[in-house]
């Protein structure tokens, strides 16, 4: 005898058939999907938008040209973007492939290389950010390093274009850190009460 989805062993322990719990981790695996694209494709951007930034200046005929190289911080963010978007192509290989065949996710050491994969990337990520924005306003005097201010008010079209790499980079960021909330999720699902639902489907 069922109710709702809910059937009932003659031990009279509730046995939950899954369908609820099926719409939520297909739910989950889209949403994961679709933040690692989003990652993935800002994350790429972040990186094209800085590493081709340049400007000329002249400045009585000495000419000086404004690179992201300048900037510790900015070699730092392209780094850190470049280690999350090679990691990103292979996430969302995997999650397209386990769409793809239907798979759920048992593994419990794979889980966990997720997992801290995950919670790396997003420390990398947000600390890039984080390191750019603090160069940007307490970059020291005499260090190579440029405040925000004073390149904006002699390369103007130079730092319009960073600021785009910075709100993507920033965007990623985020989107790593709710991915590895994600990924906690299933990792921890595997140890909860919920574990035999899931392996009854």
């Amino acid at each position: 005898m069922s109710y709702l989805g809910v059937g009932v062993s003659p031990g009279t322990v509730p046995v939950y058939h899954g369908t609820n719990l099926r719409v939520l981790e297909k739910r989950i695996r889209i949403a994961e999907l679709v933040l690692r694209c989003v990652s993935l494709a800002l994350g790429l951007l972040a990186i094209v938008l800085v590493v081709t930034d340049s400007q000329v200046q002249t400045f009585f005929s000495y000419q000086k040209r404004a690179k992201f190289t300048d900037m510790k911080a900015l070699v730092f963010l392209v780094v850190a973007n470049g280690l999350s978007s090679g990691y990103t192509l292979i996430q969302v290989l995997r999650c397209a492939i386990s769409m793809f065949r239907g798979d759920v996710l048992f593994s419990k050491p794979l889980a966990w290389v997720i997992f801290s994969a995950d919670q790396v990337i997003a420390y990398v990520t947000v600390g890039a950010v984080a390191a750019t924005m603090q160069t940007a306003v307490f970059a020291k005097a005499g260090q190579r390093e440029l405040q925000w201010m004073k390149v904006c008010n002699l390369y103007g079209k130079f730092c319009n274009q960073m600021g785009g790499g910075v709100a993507s980079a920033f965007v990623v960021s985020l989107s790593m850190v709710v991915l590895s909330c994600i990924s906690a999720f299933t990792l921890f699902r595997l140890y909860g009460r919920n574990k035999n639902r899931y392996a009854g489907w």
